[in-house]
């Protein structure tokens, strides 16, 4: 892989960062919102906070944000969304954004949609031979007979849900299964079904347009029976281990499959690629996160400040990269 360059910073630019948002990772979001604010007035840019309540009203400096297409955001040469989950990552947002017609950083429409659905995305990963461990839809036919020939024990997950929210694992194909799927469509009508993975959890950010960078890949380390909400955002409920202690040909194929992934999924900007190396060395891709937590505390900003990328920077290229996407799409002819 090669080396990640720090790139000459541009001008000064106005940027709208969008936090909050509609999920019920609101409260995370705003975290992650603030870190970056104060991340690009540190790169030397003017950040306009901007604050999406939970029932979808925008403000900023507690003004109220009106929306008009074509018209831009408050004058912001870029817009930063920093929201996470539904209404947020999963291109509702971004399709605003160019309707308003500013740049944004981050994956577009689609790439945010398909990533966001984990039916989609795992049905994309098997067509293209993406190690990844097996899976059921929940509904379809055989789903039922499938769940049994995976094996126990499984997680059941909404398909279209961040921050390991409405995840159930079951070690029973009765009732507890039944239960765990219920519970997973009070946030979801598209549940999945998966596998049980045995091996280290590792992840690996991303950052780029059509040319990929990928950080170290970093081992979560969780405190609790496993990677929970309660465990990802309560102090000392998880640790990063950067650089992940696997070999180097794991850590190399982590970062190739890594970047194979953002290409499928049509990504652009940023983004999280989770994995589970097995005890007997294979490497499965998990997901992609297309918006994952931003906070200078998080594990996108921690993998890529120990690749030699400091937060301020981070900011600062994710905004000129936005314009660069934003300015290529817009050379073509609709």
């Amino acid at each position: 892989m090669r080396q990640v360059l720090n790139k000459e910073r541009m001008d000064t630019m106005k940027v709208a960062v969008l936090s909050g948002g509609r999920s019920s990772e609101h409260d995370v979001s705003l975290r992650s919102g603030e870190a970056v604010a104060r991340g690009l007035e540190g790169a030397g840019h003017e950040a306009l906070r901007v604050t999406i309540a939970r029932d979808g009203r925008w403000s900023c400096g507690g003004s109220p944000v009106e929306l008009t297409p074509a018209a831009g955001l408050l004058g912001a040469d870029v817009a930063f969304p920093a929201l996470h989950g539904p209404f947020g990552e999963d291109g509702s947002v971004q399709g605003l954004l160019e309707w308003l017609d500013v740049p944004y950083a981050g994956s577009d429409v689609l790439a945010s949609a398909i990533c966001m659905d984990k039916l989609t995305l795992k049905r994309l990963f098997a067509q293209h031979g993406i190690p990844q461990v097996e899976f059921a839809a929940v509904g379809e036919e055989g789903w039922r007979e499938r769940c049994e020939a995976i094996g126990l024990p499984l997680w059941v997950k909404p398909s279209r849900l961040g921050s390991s929210v409405g995840i159930g694992k079951v070690e029973g194909l009765g009732k507890e299964l039944d239960d765990a799927v219920e519970a997973a469509l009070r946030h979801d009508p598209r549940v999945i079904v998966e596998a049980s993975a045995h091996g280290r959890e590792v992840e690996c950010s991303l950052l780029g347009n059509e040319e990929v960078e990928t950080s170290l890949p970093g081992e979560v380390v969780a405190h609790g029976d496993w990677y929970d909400y309660e465990t990802k955002y309560s102090e000392g409920g998880m640790e990063l281990v950067v650089p992940a202690p696997i070999s180097a040909q794991q850590a190399s194929r982590v970062r190739d499959l890594a970047t194979v992934a953002f290409e499928l999924g049509g990504c652009s900007g940023f983004a999280r690629c989770d994995f589970f190396v097995e005890p007997g060395g294979e490497v499965l891709v998990n997901e992609i996160n297309t918006v994952p937590g931003f906070t200078e505390t998080s594990v996108f900003a921690k993998l890529w400040e120990a690749s030699g990328v400091p937060y301020a920077d981070l900011c600062d290229r994710l905004v000129h990269l936005a314009i660069e996407r934003h300015n290529r799409a817009r050379s073509h002819e609709f």
